[in-house]
C-alpha cells in the first residue's frame, strides 16, 4: 500500500513536471508572436547596442576582426524553477544589415527572477560566418561551439579568445557579463 501510494505521488510530480515544461516552452515561442518587433525597430535598438559596445576596452579588436556581428540587443530571460529567454537581432555584415534573427533558450533548475542582457556574436572566420547563414535554424553547441569572451585586466575584454572562429560578449547596463552560458540557445532567421 505504502509503494502505491509513493509510486503515484512520483507519478503525479513527473505529470505536473511535463505539464510546467510544456507551458514554459510554449511561452517562451509564443512571445515571438506577442511583442515581434518590427526591422526597423530592431536596427534602431541594434545601433543602440554597438554604441554601448563601443564603451568597452578591447571591443575595436573585435569590430576590426568581425567578419560579421549577430548582435541581439534585448534578451529577456525569466524563470521560477523552470526558465526562458528571448530576444530578437539583426546580422550586421559590413555595417549593414542582412538578415534578422531570434533567439530563444529554456532551462531548468534553481533559478528565480529575471534578467535582460545584450548578446553580440562576433563571427571572426569567413567559413563559420557562411555555415551560419545557410543554415535553417543554428543551435549553440551543437551546431558551433561559440566562445564566450572572458573579463580580462581593467574591465576590458580579453584578446585571447579572439583566436576563436565565433565569440560571444554578453553585457549589461552594469557592463560585461561573465560566467555564463549560452549552450542551448537556438537562433532562427526570421522575416521583417
Amino acid at each position: 500500500m505504502i509503494i502505491k501510494k509513493k509510486f503515484r505521488s512520483m507519478l503525479i510530480c513527473r505529470i505536473l513536471f511535463i505539464m510546467v515544461l510544456a507551458i514554459s516552452f510554449t511561452g517562451v515561442f509564443l512571445v515571438n508572436e506577442i511583442f515581434a518587433a518590427t526591422g526597423k525597430e530592431i536596427d534602431k535598438d541594434v545601433d543602440n547596442a554597438l554604441e554601448l559596445f563601443e564603451q568597452i576596452k578591447g571591443s575595436d579588436n573585435v569590430l576590426k576582426k568581425a567578419k560579421g556581428l549577430l548582435v541581439f540587443p534585448i534578451v529577456l530571460k525569466a524563470g521560477i524553477g523552470i526558465g526562458g529567454e528571448f530576444g530578437e537581432g539583426a546580422l550586421r555584415i559590413k555595417g549593414k544589415t542582412v538578415d534578422y534573427y531570434n533567439t530563444a533558450a529554456a532551462s531548468i533548475g534553481f533559478q528565480l527572477g529575471g534578467q535582460k542582457k545584450t548578446i553580440i556574436l562576433a563571427f571572426l572566420d569567413d567559413e563559420a560566418l557562411k555555415k551560419f547563414r545557410v543554415s535553417s535554424g543554428w543551435k549553440i553547441g551543437a551546431d558551433a561551439s561559440v566562445a564566450v569572451v572572458a573579463l580580462g585586466v581593467g574591465g576590458a575584454i580579453d584578446t585571447a579568445s579572439l583566436n576563436e572562429p565565433i565569440v560571444a560578449i554578453v553585457f549589461g547596463q552594469k557592463g560585461l557579463m561573465y560566467n555564463l552560458t549560452l549552450e542551448g540557445a537556438k537562433i532562427t532567421k526570421i522575416k521583417k
